[in-house]
């Protein structure tokens, strides 16, 4: 802090400066900070059980009584009738993995994400997931970065990615825009479209624009793309679509409300991506854990190799 005064002429304490509120809320310089040591080492070993030995081997299988058939009916009832209305993320990922085990990293940092360890069947899988009680799930700077570093950081370990989407899109702004968020964004594009590991996509409700392909979607190599009933893809939300579509009629609200209920009978629902191949199927709710379980089943010996170089030209 002294030094911090002479250079730049601000007050600031040791723990604002650089102590572990700071970085792990913050800066997200450290992913989780805890009250004291023997705390730190029960969760540090929690988070080692979760990975391979090293880079070359399979992550590690532990047994479990949960059965990979197991309906989640409550699931069915998790999406609000108003598609403003937020609902927690964690609710459903603590619903579908393995004996509601998950552990989440950098949890106080862009909660907009939220990123973790689970077990499905007993194996290691990662979890990446929009949070809709946070900025409404919009993926932004931090998230993208702190994202695109867990796909990362699973693929170099072996370990499948499971991916939840609910993103209304890129936040927009003038501090987005200054700070690169297209440079930022496009790390998480990046992270996704390189992976080779398993790619598991559920699509639960809004998949608009940049942000759907973002989110692991086909057009970047995800192996099954699920959608729940619930799931609209398209280009932006039905309001802003036909503001724009049909400019002409701005005056005239009972036309527009009419063209936003059209757009939303014709594109608020998985169908029609689905019948561009974009989605491998609809989903009931209740049996996401089944279908994610079969996938991985399914794509447990999956080989895919990257073209060769000396190293990636990730935008960074």
């Amino acid at each position: 802090p002294d030094v911090v005064k002479t250079v730049t002429h601000e007050t600031v304490t040791q723990e604002e400066l650089g102590g572990a509120i700071t970085h792990s809320t913050k800066s997200g310089v450290a992913d989780m900070a805890f009250e004291n040591d023997v705390e730190a080492l029960l969760q540090l070993r929690r988070f080692i059980d979760f990975l391979p030995l090293n880079n070359r081997e399979k992550p590690p299988v532990r047994p479990t009584a949960d059965t990979m058939d197991r309906p989640e009916i409550s699931l069915d009832t998790l999406i609000p009738a108003n598609p403003n209305k937020p609902y927690d993320m964690k609710e459903l990922i603590e619903k579908v993995v393995d004996e509601g085990d998950f552990f989440e990293i950098q949890p106080n940092y862009a909660g907009n994400i939220i990123v973790g360890f689970a077990r499905m069947m007993g194996s290691t899988v990662g979890i990446v997931a929009n949070q809709p009680m946070v900025l409404a799930g919009c993926l932004d700077i931090e998230s993208s970065k702190k994202a695109a570093r867990f796909v990362r950081f699973c693929d170099c370990f072996n370990i499948p990615i499971v991916t939840f989407v609910d993103v209304p899109g890129f936040l927009p702004g003038t501090s987005q825009e200054y700070n690169g968020i297209i440079k930022h964004g496009a790390k998480l594009l990046y992270a996704y479209a390189e992976a080779t590991v398993p790619k598991i996509t559920v699509i639960t409700r809004k998949a608009y624009g940049g942000a759907y392909d973002v989110m692991s979607s086909k057009h970047l190599r995800g192996d099954l793309n699920f959608a729940w009933p619930t799931a609209e893809i398209a280009v932006m939300g039905p309001k802003g679509a036909v503001e724009i579509i049909f400019r002409a009629d701005l005056g005239d609200e009972e036309k527009i409300a009419e063209r936003t209920e059209e757009y939303r009978q014709k594109f608020a629902n998985p169908f029609v991506a689905g019948a561009r191949g974009y989605i491998d199927d609809v989903i009931l709710p209740h049996n996401t854990r089944r279908r994610i379980c079969r996938g991985l089943s399914m794509l447990k010996n999956k080989q895919l190799e990257n073209p060769w170089k000396k190293h990636d030209n990730i935008p960074l």
